[in-house]
């Protein structure tokens, strides 16, 4: 018999749909007092606002908003209820984008997630998320302590240091992104070492059914939820594995990519989200991911909404290796050499790892006068190629994701 995280999970439509039409006009409303929305929700009447129908007249918020509100006003830019100090965390994501983050009870609800995973009390969850600046590491913790689960905070690095705390302390579940449990398991093999991971909680990358199916070839419960560090849990697998289901306290919707208009249910489209998170509300907010809904409800039991899970980025930006890369820094790179004349970053997948490949037009220079540039930029240190000018095509694209997820 399923054991659900709370009542929530379960509800009818009728029922969800009452506390939507309770709650969303009451989060706009706290919006609207908040300068960083300026006049884009000016004469909106509030309690006119209380389906998800109804919130495709209002604008939609994008990740450029964020920058451009945070620049006039440090550091949340006029968008949060409390005042700095107010926050338990302050985070930095690229670009650079600030987020709150609070230690209240499951503040990132991500401890729906963990519970649908398996993991609860008398487990010990080796967080291998980051912990510094950026929220990921903080918001799985969080999740654990929601379902009342202890917390070896990892991070990323060290990797034999990891292994061997794995098996010295006696973990039971994984979190971090898809491919770093691998890395992890197959050191622990080279170590001679025995873990007893049964349950993994992964995101930040896409998990391929190839490393999915490794896993639970090694007797590993491994499933993924769809997170942002400005939301939080958006969407989570469950043992049921069709698709994710939304979120309690988030309303998801699908739109044309670069507008704010509904597609037809199925279509694939933009994830807009707006969070019911009184301390932090976004009003639909533009992920930049593609995904669809997919009708009826799960067989595990849980009746919200299901969505397809990552299908994509509505832009050229990428996740490589668990870190966004997006077509701004691809230019900032080109810019930082006179002799680069245009430049292509290509996300690719050897065995069950990410790749990236640089591929560089340029006058003069070998791959490691810009191996530096590369790391500085983007964050990430990837294969240099250095092509002649006109070698790359005339298509476009400065981020190219040749990966599939077949």
């Amino acid at each position: 018999m399923t054991r659900y995280f709370d009542d929530l999970e379960t509800r009818s439509a009728d029922a969800r749909a009452a506390a939507i039409a309770s709650d969303l006009p009451r989060q706009i409303a706290r919006a609207q007092v908040l300068p960083g929305y300026g006049d884009s929700l000016a004469g909106v009447e509030a309690t006119a606002i209380t389906g998800i129908a109804d919130l495709a007249k209002l604008p939609v918020l994008r990740k450029s908003d964020l920058g451009k509100a945070q620049a006039a006003s440090a550091p949340f830019g006029g968008l949060t209820t409390r005042g700095v100090s107010g926050f338990a965390h302050i985070f930095q994501s690229p670009g650079p984008i600030y987020e709150p983050g609070g230690t209240e009870h499951d503040w990132w609800r991500m401890g729906r997630f963990l519970h649908a995973a398996g993991i609860g009390k008398g487990d010990i969850v080796q967080n291998c998320f980051g912990y510094h600046l950026t929220p990921a590491g903080m918001i799985f913790e969080s999740g654990a302590r929601a379902v009342g689960a202890a917390v070896l905070p990892a991070g990323t690095g060290q990797t034999e240091l990891q292994a061997r705390a794995a098996a010295d302390i006696g973990v039971t579940a994984y979190a971090g992104t898809p491919d770093y449990l691998k890395v992890i398991l197959d050191k622990a093999e080279e170590m001679g070492l025995k873990l007893g991971i049964t349950k993994a909680a992964v995101g930040g990358g896409a998990l391929f059914p190839s490393l999915r199916q490794e896993y639970k070839d090694r007797g590993i419960s491994c499933l993924q939820s769809y997170a942002t560090a400005d939301l939080g849990n958006i969407a989570y697998e469950t043992d049921a594995m069709e698709g994710m289901i939304v979120d309690e306290h988030v309303i998801v919707e699908i739109v044309t990519p670069g507008t704010g208009d509904p597609v037809a249910p199925g279509q694939v489209g933009e994830v807009v989200v707006t969070t019911l998170n009184p301390d932090y509300p976004l009003i639909r907010f533009a992920t930049g991911d593609l995904s669809a809904v997919l009708e009826g409800t799960s067989p595990c039991g849980r009746t919200n909404t299901r969505i397809k899970g990552w299908m994509g980025r509505a832009d050229q930006t990428t996740k490589i290796k668990g870190m966004f890369v997006r077509p701004e820094q691809v230019a900032t790179l080109v810019a930082k050499h006179s002799e680069i004349v245009k430049a292509r970053v290509i996300a690719g997948r050897e065995g069950e790892m990410d790749t990236m490949t640089v591929q560089i037009e340029a006058q003069g220079g070998d791959a490691a006068s810009y191996a530096a540039s590369v790391a500085d930029v983007l964050k990430l240190k990837g294969k240099i190629e250095v092509l002649a000018p006109g070698s790359l095509p005339n298509d476009g694209k400065v981020i190219e994701d040749q990966r599939t997820y077949d």
